[in-house]
């Protein structure tokens, strides 16, 4: 059986626009008699159908943007949403927002409800399972229907589309290193388990921060949490094991956690024990003491995969290079460090 091709493949293929492709198929006059013939003879050659989704989307613009994130009360993806509805609404863009519940047949379904006519393209943000599975075929078919992905955050280098991300493991070097110097030498890390490509970027930057500072890496210093409802069951024996004068964690809620656990063993916060946090949201301005965290600069993000995307949707020439965005990182400095 032949295999089937989109019109991107044929355009790649014969070294043509997919504009060209397109008005070939169609008989436009405004493309030579030779180049349609031969078009149309490749087409046929490998059997293919117009994708009526794609078509349609074509036709009809929705003006509607589809988002689609792990989590909603993760105080960082509702920063993002915020900086994607500014733009869309400047652009005249409304938003449609789905959960992947972390689960990777959610954002299957999510994806595929919203690309059958409902949106014109996607940010999103990659489920835990989805980067657990390495399994992404179901991004490449929206793309290969013209509809455009930006990702951020949580993204895939496999798949050829814009992105928006932080620098996660620089970003966790320098607040290590913060912390190194306050003098802290037993640093301990909590972060989730690898196969979250930020959470082993931020371990990479820990690790990082500790060789380049010549502190020895104690394994039994690092917890990786996957259920992250059952966390203080990993955390609370951390420091039940290990005298600790610091603690980097990957997000605000390990912090509290370990500040909570920390503060019932009469640990003291941060004369014996400092904390940084990643996410700046609203649990570390407000907790007890206040967290030192590394902002993100979510609203950022999301106007800046906002901007990418809607470009992407007005441009009506094909562009097949794509972009890698990086948006700053800056450490908020509160009451959970001495300085």
């Amino acid at each position: 059986m032949k295999r089937k091709v989109t019109l991107k493949q044929i355009a790649k293929e014969l070294d043509v626009s997919i504009s060209t492709v397109s008005k070939s198929l169609k008989n436009s006059s405004e493309i030579s008699e030779d180049t349609r013939l031969k078009v149309q003879a490749f087409a046929k050659l490998y059997n293919y159908k117009p994708n009526n989704i794609a078509l349609s989307l074509k036709n009809r613009k929705t003006k509607t943007i589809g988002i689609i994130i792990p989590e909603i009360v993760h105080h960082f993806f509702a920063t993002v949403i915020s900086g994607i509805e500014q733009v869309a609404n400047e652009q005249g863009y409304n938003v449609i927002v789905c959960l992947s519940d972390e689960s990777f047949d959610k954002e299957v379904i999510n994806l595929e409800m919203l690309a059958n006519g409902s949106t014109d393209g996607f940010i999103m943000s990659l489920s835990k399972e989805t980067q657990q599975k390495k399994d992404f075929h179901h991004l490449q078919e929206v793309i290969n229907q013209g509809m455009p992905i930006v990702m951020f955050d949580r993204i895939a280098n496999e798949i050829l589309t814009d992105k928006v991300i932080i620098d996660d493991s620089l970003a966790a070097y320098q607040a290590v290193s913060f912390l190194i110097e306050e003098k802290r030498k037993k640093i301990a890390l909590i972060t989730t388990v690898d196969y979250v490509s930020v959470g082993k970027l931020r371990t990479d930057g820990y690790l990082k921060a500790l060789e380049d500072n010549a502190i020895e890496i104690n394994n039994d210093l690092i917890v990786k949490i996957e259920d992250i409802e059952n966390c203080s069951n990993i955390i609370d024996p951390l420091l039940n094991e290990n005298k600790i004068d610091a603690i980097f964690a990957v997000n605000e809620l390990f912090a509290v956690v370990a500040i909570k656990a920390a503060l019932k063993k009469g640990i003291k916060i941060p004369e014996d024990m400092s904390v940084i946090a990643f996410t700046d949201g609203i649990i570390s301005k407000f907790s007890t003491p206040t967290i030192t965290t590394v902002s993100q600069n979510g609203v950022k993000m999301g106007r800046k995969a906002a901007e990418m995307l809607i470009e992407r949707l007005e441009n009506e020439e094909e562009d097949e290079r794509y972009r890698t965005e990086v948006i700053e990182t800056n450490l908020i400095k509160r009451e959970s460090t001495k300085t």
